[in-house]
């Protein structure tokens, strides 16, 4: 059975009622507050405050605030004037308990329609935010359709002036092979008629001309090989503290990322030369990225990873868009992909781990897994100790889990 709580107090003007009701060390967030227009409820177990009102009020005007141990409810009256008494004198137990159904009644009437109003007004915000994002997706395909669209205009003009220009290229070729051809005819002649008046030999002057041709000829070049030395690539740590297998490994498998473009993909067909190298593509994800333009960024890292799933860098900056678009579970994947490539760890990528494990633990600790969160903030600190918002960041999380602190998502 509940305590029933007596040292309370209030006061009045004309239009409103003012009750403090002490709440012997509760804390905020177990206090359960029940008002209508002639009924008040506040409940911190095992202590318990009614006050059944002398007068009607305006429970949709009238509120509470806690702090400091107090609760101070702020009731407007329905008419203004001065009440003689806070509640009604009559003990009888059975009108009390049915103003008290009749308050609960109320109130569930009253939850229910709040509750249809916010599920409601939720579902139209859903509706607007999908509208809008179709509208923004169907925006940057038309833009993506008008870029092909001018490109391929571009490209037919060029090929036209191309094909012009091999025409006129290949007629002044015919026009001066013909001109050759008239010319060597004409010399032609002219020998023959030498040949016929006995001025030239018919041996004589050919072999010597020939033997001549021999003489001005360059001499072949000689053969030889270049020898090449590579300067080796190293880490800049010292040799004692360097673990060269792992940087060996990591260095392969760059090269291999590198390597690994997939050409066979179908929408290659119709993309620039540019926009088929990965590369550039996340150039342009960073860019769009630093715009605010995410629903972009996504697109430019999405089509990066179809040409080369091998580059950790597009899953984790992909993550990013993903947390600022509250796709909390596609951030989290993202994450773990660009984690699983970031292998083996070493110095090299070990800035890339960091922020691939901080952007996987924001979105746990955004999906209320705390302990999940904190353990990749952890990870992170173990990368990266002296990172001083980091440590902020793990302190707050431990405090959430603690309890000492309170979720900013349900404040």
């Amino acid at each position: 059975m509940p305590l029933m709580v007596k040292d309370y107090t209030w006061t009045q003007t004309e239009s409103t009622v003012y009750i403090n009701v002490p709440l012997k060390g509760a804390k905020a967030g177990k206090v359960d507050i029940l008002s209508t227009d002639e009924y008040l409820k506040v409940h911190f177990p095992p202590f318990l405050f009614e006050a059944f009102l002398s007068e009607p009020i305006n429970d949709d005007k009238s509120s509470a605030k806690i702090g400091n141990g107090v609760a101070v409810i702020t009731l407007p009256k329905r008419t203004s004037k001065l009440w003689e008494h806070l509640m009604i004198i009559n003990n009888d137990k059975e009108k009390r308990k049915e103003i008290r159904e009749r308050a609960l009644l109320k109130y569930q009437e009253k939850t229910a329609v709040e509750s249809k109003a916010k599920a409601a007004k939720k579902q139209e915000e859903k509706k607007y935010a999908l509208e809008k994002m179709m509208k923004l997706e169907q925006e940057e395909r038309d833009a993506i359709q008008k870029m092909k669209d001018d490109e391929r205009e571009k490209s037919t003009a060029e090929l036209e002036a191309w094909k012009l220009k091999q025409t006129q290229q290949a007629e002044e070729e015919a026009q001066l092979k013909l001109r050759h051809q008239r010319a060597d005819q004409e010399k032609s002649k002219a020998v023959k008629k030498t040949h016929v008046d006995g001025c030239v030999g018919p041996r004589g002057g050919d072999g010597a001309s020939r033997e001549k041709k021999q003489v001005d000829l360059p001499a072949p070049r000689s053969a030889g090989n270049i020898q090449i030395s590579f300067t080796p690539r190293v880490f800049p740590t010292a040799l004692r503290e360097s673990r060269v297998p792992e940087e060996e490994e990591w260095l392969k498998k760059q090269a291999e990322a590198r390597r690994a473009v997939n050409a066979d993909l179908e929408e290659l067909k119709d993309l620039k030369e540019e926009e088929r190298n990965p590369d550039w593509l996340k150039e342009k994800g960073d860019k769009c990225f630093a715009t605010g333009n995410y629903l972009g960024a996504v697109n430019a890292y999405s089509l990066a990873i179809k040409l080369n799933r091998k580059i950790p860098a597009l899953y984790s900056n992909r993550a990013a868009c993903h947390l600022k678009l509250r796709n909390l579970h596609k951030a989290i994947e993202d994450s773990s992909q660009a984690l699983d490539l970031l292998t083996p760890p070493v110095a090299a990528n070990a800035s890339a781990r960091a922020r691939a494990h901080v952007r996987r633990g924001s979105a746990l600790c955004e999906l209320q897994l705390y302990t999940e969160g904190l353990q990749d903030y952890q990870a992170a600190l173990m990368i990266d100790p002296q990172n001083e918002g980091l440590q902020a960041d793990a302190h707050r999380i431990r405090q959430i889990i603690q309890g000492s602190a309170t979720d900013p998502d349900k404040e």
